[in-house]
C-alpha cells in the first residue's frame, strides 16, 4: 500500500512539474513561427519605416521572420479591421497611429469596436508634430496669434492633409483651447497643405517637425510651438504650445501595437516586454529619431487607459469641430 501510495504522489508531483515547465516554456518559446505585423500605412510613409526600423530587430530577438503585411485605405481602417478580425494568438499585430483614437468617433460606424476589438500592447514611437505661420502673419509668438484670431474671427486660415487628420484635429484643439475662430482648408495630403501656406493660400499648417524644419530654416515657415509636452530635440529651441500660452495643451503622433482581443495575457506582455526592449537599444533609437520621433514604450497595463483617455479627448474635439471624414 505504501509503495502505490509513494508512486500515486510521484505521478502528482511529474503531473504538477509538467504543467508548470509547459506553461514557462510555452512562453519561453513564443513565437515559434512567423510573426504577420499589419501595418495600416502604404509602403514609404513614417508607418511603414517605423515597421521596417522594429521588425528586424524583433526578428533577431525572436529567432523569427517578423513579415509586414502593408494594409492602407480608409484612413488605416482596412487594416485595423483585418487585425481585429485575425485569431488572438500573438501571431498577428497591429501597427496604428493615434489616428485610430480618432477614428473612434470620426467615423459614425466602424467595422471593428475599438476598445473590444483590439488590445494596447505599447507604443513605441512618439513624433510631435510642430505649428507653424506663413512670415507675413503679423503675430511673433502663439499669443500673438491667438490675440489676433480674436480680434479678426474667420480672417486666418489653417492648412491640413485632409479633414479629420491628425493635422486638421491638432489645430482644432488649440481653436477650443484658445477660443479661437480659424477657417479649416483641407488639402489632400501634408506636401500640399505645406505647399498651401508656403504659397500663401493658408496661414498655419502643424506638419511633423522633419517636413517643416527645412522651410523653417530657409524662413519661408516661422515655428510657433511644438504640439508635445515636452520639448522636440528635433528643434529644441522651439517651445511647446504649453509653454508658448496654451497651457495643457498636449497632442503627440503616436505609433503603437496592437493584437486582437482574446490574445493572452502573457503574450501581450511578452509583446510589450520584447518590443519595448528593441527600441531601448541605440542603434533603433538613432533610426527611430532619425524619422523625427522619440523611441518611448509604456507597459500593457498603462497603455490601455492612455489610449481610453486618447480616444475621449479626441472625442470632443471631434464634436465640437464637426470634423467628417473625406
Amino acid at each position: 500500500m505504501k509503495i502505490i501510495l509513494r508512486r500515486m504522489y510521484d505521478v502528482g508531483i511529474a503531473v504538477v512539474l509538467l504543467f508548470g515547465i509547459s506553461g514557462i516554456g510555452w512562453c519561453q518559446v513564443f513565437p515559434a513561427k512567423a510573426v504577420r505585423w499589419i501595418v495600416a500605412f502604404g509602403a514609404g510613409g513614417p508607418g511603414d519605416g517605423l515597421a521596417r526600423v522594429m521588425s528586424p530587430a524583433l526578428s533577431e530577438l525572436w529567432g523569427q521572420q517578423v513579415i509586414i503585411d502593408n494594409r492602407p485605405g480608409a484612413n488605416t481602417i482596412l487594416g485595423t479591421e483585418l487585425a481585429a478580425r485575425s485569431a488572438p494568438d500573438g501571431y498577428t499585430m497591429l501597427l496604428v497611429s493615434s489616428g485610430f483614437t480618432i477614428n473612434a468617433t470620426l467615423y459614425p460606424k466602424l467595422p471593428y469596436e475599438s476598445v473590444r476589438d483590439l488590445v494596447p500592447v505599447t507604443p513605441f514611437a512618439f513624433g510631435p508634430a510642430i505649428l507653424v505661420m506663413h512670415p507675413s502673419v503679423p503675430a511673433k509668438n502663439l499669443k500673438e496669434l491667438i490675440a489676433l484670431a480674436r480680434a479678426k474671427p474667420g480672417a486666418l486660415t489653417f492648412a491640413s492633409g485632409g479633414s479629420g487628420a491628425f493635422s486638421h484635429l491638432a489645430i482644432e484643439l488649440i481653436k477650443t483651447m484658445a477660443h479661437v475662430n480659424i477657417v479649416h482648408v483641407p488639402y489632400k495630403s501634408m506636401p500640399q497643405g505645406i505647399t498651401g501656406v508656403i504659397g500663401g493660400e493658408a496661414q498655419l499648417i502643424v506638419p511633423t517637425i522633419p517636413a517643416a524644419l527645412p522651410h523653417m530654416q530657409a524662413r519661408r515657415l516661422r515655428a510657433l510651438g511644438v504640439t508635445s509636452a515636452n520639448r522636440s530635440p528635433a528643434s529644441p529651441d522651439t517651445p511647446t504650445l504649453a509653454e508658448a500660452g496654451l497651457p495643457g495643451y498636449e497632442a503627440d503622433n503616436w505609433y503603437a501595437v496592437f493584437v486582437p482581443a482574446g490574445t493572452p495575457d502573457k503574450v501581450v506582455n511578452k509583446l510589450n516586454s520584447d518590443i519595448r526592449s528593441r527600441i531601448d537599444l541605440p542603434d533603433v533609437k538613432e533610426r527611430i529619431a532619425r524619422l523625427g520621433m522619440d523611441a518611448r514604450g509604456m507597459s500593457a497595463r498603462e497603455f490601455s487607459p492612455y489610449v481610453k483617455s486618447e480616444i475621449a479627448k479626441w472625442a470632443k474635439v471631434v464634436i465640437a469641430s464637426g470634423a467628417k471624414p473625406e
